[in-house]
């Protein structure tokens, strides 16, 4: 935290009252840098590592500036939009939203796609003054003029790099393009990464924003300790069993790369005894909120997840984070090491560069500019497997492989990537299956 107290910002009461609920006192780095110019009106591109207060920053602002800023129209029309490149982050500023802003009276919206597809329409058909979403489900809602984007005030994009790569630009540049023009607006960017292709995208669409990066000697956090394991492939599972259970207590995310592989590796985790909760992009979206509801409240002290989860999530005291497989991108790396020792806590971060994926580390250890401390394995001390029962194919199964459900002559099932070792092998932004 800075020195920089809230009580100094000039917030209106009913904005000052959601800080106090939530408990802040003082900025977070990001939050001192960015909200001084942003409530004074000026457009802002801020840059921070994950879990460092980005949220609470634009809310802030909106917050603020409509109240100061009465709506002359009939009230149903958002008045300022948030773009999220995922449905767990739209989910996770909605629910910041609602308790930084209950003194505020402002009606918040939430479009995602996934579930209550008609409850969020006759939702937004009511009207709302803050409209927190994904951008396929609210392009869906504009094209049929269930909102207009005529008096948006404050436009805010999170987690902006992350929009890129999920091939998000050309929605959002539909969106933009449908609001005031930028004079007329403010616009609120942020991102762990300030790219060129970003900070380009900032200069088409704000109004001169001021550049404002959290400095930091490292891109990882300080606070946590990280380490890689050499594993052959057969060893991953027995030597992940082996690190969970010296795990006495805490939350624990292990991250893998295909939704094969979250879902095999939470099958053989709950056959040997942890329970687990697998989060990727194959399951539907009302049961991936009951599993991060119960991983968010205790109830399960194991999360496995594709990179679905690296972002967007606010699970607070994560112990642990596995990188059972090494992420195909080093700035993933990042991202996924970041669910753990967030605003100030410690946190540990365990890699394992295993036959498939140890060609990356290089990079990654380039990216973050040191290397990872080596942990030594001693394949006696590795507990047996209990293998889980074999899963019948599902639908999709049949159907890639046939109605026997067979795959094709030689085809290898692999133990969690695709990737040949001579190729760079990555998959179009919403492609493969990355989760």
């Amino acid at each position: 935290m800075t020195d920089l107290a809230f009580t100094e910002l000039g917030l209106r009461p009913e904005v000052e009252a959601g800080v106090r609920q939530a408990g802040f006192t003082h900025c977070t780095p990001i939050q001192a840098l960015t909200l001084p110019p942003a409530l004074k009106g000026n457009d802002v591109a801020g840059q921070a590592q994950t879990g460092t207060g980005k949220t609470a920053a634009f809310l802030l602002v909106i917050f603020q500036r409509l109240l100061d800023d009465p709506d002359p129209g009939d009230g149903r029309q958002p008045r300022s939009l948030v773009l999220a490149p995922t449905r767990e982050l739209a989910l996770q500023i909605h629910k910041d939203a609602v308790l930084l802003g209950s003194g505020t009276g402002l009606k918040l919206g939430l479009a995602y796609g996934g579930v209550d597809y008609e409850k969020q329409r006759e939702q937004l058909q009511a009207g709302v003054d803050v409209l927190i979403g994904t951008p396929g489900r609210l392009i869906d809602y504009f094209k049929q003029h269930v909102f207009n984007l005529k008096r948006i005030r404050v436009a805010v994009l999170d987690e902006a790099d992350r929009m890129f790569d999920l091939g998000f630009i050309k929605d959002i540049r539909y969106l933009l393009r449908r609001m005031p023009v930028a004079t007329e607006r403010q616009g609120l960017m942020f991102s762990a990464t300030l790219s060129h292709r970003v900070m380009e995208l900032a200069y088409e669409h704000m109004n001169n924003p001021e550049t404002l990066k959290v400095e930091t000697e490292s891109v990882t956090a300080d606070n946590v300790h990280q380490s890689v394991y050499y594993p052959a492939n057969r060893e991953k599972l027995p030597l992940l069993l082996k690190l969970l259970r010296a795990v006495p207590e805490g939350r624990i995310m292990v991250f893998v790369n295909t939704r094969a592989a979250a879902d095999r590796v939470g099958r053989t985790l709950d056959a040997n005894g942890i329970p687990t909760a697998v989060l990727s992009g194959r399951v539907p979206q009302k049961k991936r909120q009951s599993l991060l509801k119960r991983f968010h409240d205790n109830d399960l002290s194991v999360l496995v997840a594709t990179d679905v989860a690296a972002r967007g999530l606010h699970i607070p005291d994560v112990s642990h984070v596995i990188n059972f497989d090494l992420p195909q991108d080093a700035a993933d790396y990042v991202h996924r090491i970041g669910r753990t020792a967030r605003l100030g806590a410690r946190g540990e971060a365990i890699s394992f560069a295993c036959e498939d994926y140890a060609f990356g580390l290089p990079e990654i250890e380039e990216f973050i500019g040191y290397s990872i401390p080596l942990e030594n394995i001693d394949p006696d001390a590795l507990p047996d497997v209990t293998r889980p029962p074999r899963r019948p194919p599902s639908e999709d199964d049949r159907r890639r492989h046939g109605r026997g459900g067979r795959g094709n002559s030689g085809q290898q099932r692999g133990s969690g990537g695709s990737r040949s070792r001579s190729g760079r092998g990555r998959s179009k932004p919403g492609g493969g299956n990355r989760g």
